[in-house]
């Protein structure tokens, strides 16, 4: 497992490199829209393609799935899951909310997670049952006691328009009401990671794909968070919904979700 987490640091810290160098030259950025709102640059291409040469040059009879490349490999092969840039639309707007998430995924169970922020040259990581770290040093999630007191973070999906999102933000509103705050950065990775080190007590959101919450639910479960789905059921990385916090207040989280979930599941 020490080989794989080196291998997973040195592709993030050189994906991130990347990141860092270009970094602020947004009108200089070679721009494309996936969807109406969903962007990728050719700094997440070119991150991505360092990804896979470094993991592929280590490990090359392992398969990769990339936000921007999909799938390489065989299907029986361990599985390094990567998003190349981690808040693409913050990277090309200039503001400083972007990483970059490296996790291998071996017999269907994520077992080594690294996601790197360059720019404030944060690097997180796990290995399964060996803890969280943040830049080598043992992290753990928060000890805030009730919702009322708890700092939350959410995302919103790219093809919001595209769907009713009453239960969605039916959710966001109750949880607005009853906690002490919201915050919505717009990288996943991150705030699974913000989860781990107590920086932030509670994390939802729908619609994640497994590049988004591989290697950060992992780190976030390490450092003694709770990482489910919204109703407190076992979480999987390849169903579109996740709860992520501390002990404290996952009681109050899902009992607050569960008008809406029936109604947002429907939108699976």
């Amino acid at each position: 497992m020490q080989d794989f987490l080196k291998t997973a640091v040195a592709a993030a810290c050189a994906a991130g490199k990347i990141i860092r160098d270009r970094f602020g030259d947004g009108k200089s950025l070679d721009v494309r829209h996936k969807g109406r709102i969903d962007l990728v640059t050719e700094v997440d291409l070119a991150c991505e393609t360092e990804l896979r040469a470094r993991i592929l040059g280590d490990w090359p009879e392992h398969a990769i799935l990339g936000e921007e490349g999909g799938r390489q490999g065989d299907s029986q092969a361990p599985l390094w899951i990567v998003d190349p840039l981690d808040g693409t639309r913050s990277f090309a707007h200039g503001y400083p909310f972007v990483c970059v998430s490296v996790a291998l995924e071996i017999e269907g169970q994520v077992v080594v997670g690294v996601v790197y922020d360059p720019l404030r040259d944060e690097l997180f990581h796990a290995v399964r049952g060996g803890g969280a770290f943040l830049n080598g040093v043992a992290i753990g999630a928060s000890s805030t006691e009730t919702l009322d007191q708890a700092l939350l973070v959410t995302g919103f999906p790219y093809h919001l328009a595209e769907f009713d999102s009453t239960a969605l933000f039916g959710l966001f509103r109750d949880y607005v009401v009853k906690s002490g705050g919201i915050r919505r950065d717009g990288s996943a990775a991150i705030d699974f990671c913000y989860i781990a080190c107590g920086r932030l007590d509670g994390y939802w959101e729908f619609f994640l794909h497994p590049w988004d919450a591989a290697a950060g639910a992992l780190i976030a479960q390490e450092a003694g968070a709770v990482v489910t789905n919204l109703a407190g059921d076992p979480y999987d990385i390849r169903v579109a919904e996740v709860l992520a916090c501390n002990r404290h207040i996952q009681a109050a989280m899902v009992e607050t979700a569960a008008p809406y979930l029936a109604e947002m599941r429907k939108l699976f």
